[in-house]
């Protein structure tokens, strides 16, 4: 049912590809907006294209020649007479020179403003500001290192074990975790080329490790008027080479007290940099619940539906509404997490080694249930190239509680059948059927150093 909200914009251009973009046009059809995809040579029969009420080719398969193609985006929004775009996730959702150029061509950019992205992109730059917003950061030097030699003297200083991280950069590309001096001599100049071939610069900071630290995040939706809300949290403790796998809300782990805290915490560094639209406030928590700020996700995130689930708030249609310039009515009194939820990343990946499994899907069979929601990038003859990142669709079980939601989820991975290229389900699988997991009892850690030493 379409929604009546007025003051909405007419169309919107969807500068993504994949499950996100799906997911944004639905977003868009049931508030009335129309929606206009953008898809590569290579994406020309992809499932995004065929949902949208218009599509525009953007460019050539390579991500840098159409998906990162600012002037090829911008002429498409342009061409389709759009009165905003959204970004989606990844690619060009955090990208301020993005958002400006859209801004001067009178497009509005759904999402925070480009002064916002460029201050919490900078993860140098973020930790000094939420220092000053008395927000508890990660142990570590709040200035880049820019050499080995300083990278050195830095990590003496926190103390080993130490991360090496990308300053403008997420996802686990230019980060690593280093032991001692050797392997910190060894990884310094290949994460300062890796985080500069991906995000246009190699500035490297260090942070100290926190051991045994569960991995969990706030979502956050601000409007243009000052009103800023928590919708609890995601615990995003399981991941593989830093990037998330299983996301979960509420957390197995945290307190009431500690989920208050952080919920405030949350809402105090947004308003302290004046933000606005969806984001996360991504944090550490350690064994004795104590939380520390790791970055902030000036976007929408991948994991967004289990927020969604367990509050009954649809995230991308606020999206949509606040950057219009609606109010946002809802208060932080009538949140109430209801249930539990579940999401699973299926990625199109060889389970054993993480490696990138591209072909064509000769089969697809996804299951179906009351509380099983999809979000699907790919149907049955599609070919999933080695172009773009191999996620494919996301997974997500409800239940009254967490032990319902993950035999929901094992239910319905056990009949998930796809052919044609190899998915991480099995390690999903693996993951959810652990003892450790099943407990709650699950740190960052858990991928590598347990379930991997079990030659799963």
């Amino acid at each position: 049912m379409k929604s009546e909200v007025k003051n909405l914009f007419r169309k919107v251009l969807i500068a993504n590809r994949g499950e996100i973009a799906c997911r944004i046009v639905r977003a868009c059809e049931e508030l009335g907006i129309i929606s206009a995809a953008v898809y590569s040579e290579a994406d020309h029969q992809a499932e995004h294209v065929k949902m949208a009420d218009e599509a525009y080719l953007i460019g050539p398969a390579p991500v840098k020649e159409s998906y990162l193609n600012i002037h090829s985006i911008l002429q498409a929004a342009k061409d389709a007479g759009a009165d905003a775009v959204h970004p989606g996730y990844g690619l060009l959702s955090e990208n301020a020179d993005f958002a400006k150029k859209c801004e001067r061509e009178d497009i509005t950019f759904i999402g925070p403003s480009p002064e916002s992205m460029e201050l919490m992109g900078d993860k140098i730059s973020a930790r000094k500001a939420m220092k000053n917003a008395e927000i508890p950061i990660i142990p570590g030097i709040n200035q880049r290192v820019e050499s080995v030699e300083a990278a050195l003297k830095d990590a003496e200083q926190i103390g080993y074990p130490v991360m090496l991280k990308a300053s403008a950069g997420g996802g686990g590309i230019g980060m690593q975790k280093v032991n001692n001096e050797k392997e910190l001599r060894k990884a310094f100049e290949g994460n300062k080329k890796r985080a500069s071939d991906f995000f246009g610069n190699g500035t490297l900071y260090i942070e100290k490790i926190i051991e045994h630290a569960r991995h969990v995040e706030i979502q956050i939706l601000a409007d243009q008027h000052g009103n800023v809300i928590h919708l609890g949290e995601r615990d995003c403790s399981i991941q593989r080479r830093n990037q998330k796998v299983l996301e979960e809300s509420p957390s197995p782990f945290i307190n009431a007290a500690t989920r208050q805290k952080m919920g405030e915490a949350a809402i105090k560094a947004a308003e302290h940099i004046g933000y606005r639209n969806a984001g996360t406030i991504e944090f550490l928590v350690d064994d004795q619940q104590q939380f520390y700020f790791l970055e902030m996700n000036t976007r929408l995130q991948v994991e967004h539906p289990v927020t969604e689930e367990v509050t009954n708030v649809d995230i991308v249609q606020w999206q949509l509404r606040v950057a219009s310039g609606e109010i946002l009515h809802i208060t932080q009194d009538s949140i109430i997490q209801n249930g539990h939820a579940l999401e699973a990343r299926i990625y199109a990946e060889d389970p054993s080694n993480f490696f990138p499994s591209p072909g064509k899907i000769t089969a697809l069979t996804l299951p179906r249930g009351e509380h099983i929601r999809h979000e699907c990038g790919v149907r049955e003859g599609i070919v999933v190239t080695p172009h773009y990142d191999p996620m494919i669709a996301k997974i997500i079980t409800t239940g009254k509680d967490r032990h319902e939601s993950i035999n929901q989820m094992i239910s319905a991975l056990n009949n998930y059948h796809v052919e044609g290229i190899k998915t991480n389900i099995p390690m999903i699988l693996e993951v959810l059927n652990h003892q450790d997991f099943k407990q709650g009892q699950t740190t960052t850690a858990f991928v590598t150093d347990i379930l991997r030493s079990t030659n799963v």
